[in-house]
């Protein structure tokens, strides 16, 4: 016997299958199409505190503080501030909780330059196993760079990397100190690093989204 005839597709139903698929198929074209950008990413490193090679310190009113209060709003506003203009996005989808999450660890900790009383740029740490201590992050404001303040507070920032086990007694000494940087970053980035006695021991290269400067707050820095 043969199948009964199927019910005619209602002809709105028949209009939202389709525009489905159109919206399907538009969302598919978009991801292909995205921009792209290839950024290459160097890591350094320290395995002594002999290596490090500080750099003069400026002149004028400038201070390098710890943070020692755990503050997220404190550290975004540091975060997008300082790589606004490069492309520093990776942190900017992380919930509040995420934020204190990684501000609470033991062996974290931030370091704060500041100019006339100005936050200026930072240094933040983060302590891992081993031993091993990463520059999660270091920077300055567009504002203050060109000032000769980087290389100071790169400089102070590795020495804390150094001697954190002296203020977190449950941490083991540093016998490391790494970081990475990368082709998104400022002309004088690696520069800096090298002069401070960092050794690269890998670079790699990476496929990443051309994504606008975010800024502080999107239109910072123009287009």
């Amino acid at each position: 016997m043969s199948n009964p005839a199927q019910p005619p597709v209602p002809a709105t139903e028949a209009t939202d299958v389709a525009d489905a698929t159109q919206a399907a198929q538009a969302a598919q074209t978009a991801q292909t199409t995205e921009p792209t950008i290839e950024v290459t990413i160097w890591s350094l490193e320290q395995t002594s505190p002999a290596d490090l090679r500080p750099a003069a310190v400026p002149e004028g009113d400038l201070r390098i503080v710890r943070s020692e209060v755990p503050l997220p709003e404190f550290n975004r506003f540091l975060y997008s501030a300082v790589g606004g203009d490069i492309r520093w996005t990776d942190r900017l989808a992380m919930t509040y909780g995420q934020w204190r999450e990684e501000l609470e660890r033991p062996g974290s900790e931030t370091w704060v330059a500041y100019a006339n009383g100005t936050p200026a740029g930072y240094v933040q740490l983060d302590a891992q196993d081993g031993g091993v201590v990463e520059i999660l992050y270091f920077g300055l404001i567009p504002a203050f760079r060109g000032r000769r303040i980087g290389g100071h507070l790169l400089s102070y920032g590795v020495e804390r990397a150094w001697d954190l086990a002296e203020r977190w007694p449950e941490r083991p000494p540093t016998e490391r100190v790494w970081l990475h940087t990368c082709s998104k970053d400022g002309p004088y980035a690696m520069d800096n690093y090298l002069r401070r006695g960092f050794r690269l021991f890998d670079t790699k290269t990476e496929v990443e989204p051309d994504v606008a400067t975010p800024g502080p707050w999107p239109g910072a820095y123009g287009a």
